[in-house]
């Protein structure tokens, strides 16, 4: 794309904690960026960053060359391709559509196989990495689509990532690398949940727990991330309990349909199905920890 990007016009459908650090990148990277959500304070806050506001996603579509759709799932991604005032109404011939809900992988070949027969691109972009770095332009993409799609969305992925993987040629690749990423995701917080209350149960020092475990072999990602909102008693939603539900949901459907076994994977989901079941679906996924500690009658931090 040789125009500058202060030409292109990007729309942003789903402006929560991913999304709208998303949108940000965008116009901080000079685009002229249109924003949309369910909830007008979120649009706003775009619209204070200089940033467009649109009520609908056919409205923020309208003249957009690349839309990157940043919601939850495939339902609510074929809604706002397909529903009432969706992007396919306004979006030019020749546009990309840049998926990154995460879904089953047949769910976005399907879609892209709907789209793509109207003269638009689809990308099948799912993203890793969490609010903070959507916020500085570091994400991690995990994309697949055809090469018009790459060449039409390439300057707004260059904007909002730090590692692009390109998996394939097809919709769908993108979809299957981010299950796999999620099922360790999955694994991970509930094993770190566990260990942490298993640890508060031994009557240790909590602070102490996290610096041994964050220099020690036993560390992951999720751990050094998702338990300091329990040693500050904090499960205002980053990733919500249900995420989780939905994804380890996806995995445990997939790997069914290949008569794979997955048993960790599925010890993992009864954990955030129980979490979800005791009031805490739309907690902080870390909330699984909060799960043991009351199952248990062990007391972690805010929860005396």
């Amino acid at each position: 794309m040789s125009e500058p990007v202060s030409a292109v016009r990007v729309a942003v459908i789903g402006l929560g904690a991913m999304g709208f650090g998303m949108a940000a990148s965008l116009k901080r990277a000079g685009f002229d960026v249109t924003g949309c959500d369910v909830t007008a304070a979120a649009v706003e806050r775009l619209v204070a960053l200089g940033a467009r506001g649109a009520a609908t996603p056919a409205e923020a579509a309208r003249e957009a060359k690349i839309v990157v759709s940043v919601v939850v799932n495939a339902a609510q991604t074929e809604a706002i391709l397909f529903g009432r005032d969706g992007v396919a109404e306004t979006l030019a011939e020749g546009a990309v559509f840049v998926s990154s809900a995460t879904m089953a992988p047949e769910a976005a070949r399907d879609l892209a196989k709907r789209l793509e027969a109207t003269g638009r691109h689809f990308l099948d972009a799912p993203i890793s990495g969490g609010a903070q770095r959507a916020s500085e332009g570091q994400l991690t993409i995990l994309a697949s689509g055809s090469a018009a799609a790459f060449a039409a969305a390439r300057p707004a992925l260059d904007a909002m990532a730090a590692n692009l993987y390109e998996l394939g040629h097809e919709a769908g690749q993108g979809s299957a690398f981010k299950m796999i990423n999620q099922h360790l995701a999955g694994i991970h917080i509930a094993a770190a949940s566990e260990a942490m209350a298993f640890a508060a149960r031994q009557g240790l020092d909590l602070r102490k727990v996290y610096e041994v475990i964050t220099a020690s072999a036993g560390n992951s990602w999720m751990f050094e991330n998702r338990m300091p909102h329990v040693l500050d008693g904090d499960y205002a939603p980053r990733s919500a309990v249900d995420i989780f539900v939905k994804d380890l949901g996806i995995v445990q459907d997939m790997a069914r349909a290949e008569k794979f076994p997955v048993p960790v994977a599925a010890a993992a989901l009864q954990m955030f199905l129980m979490a979800s079941a005791a009031g805490m679906g739309r907690d902080d996924d870390a909330s699984v920890a909060r799960l043991y500690g009351r199952i248990t009658g062990t007391v972690l931090p805010g929860e005396d």
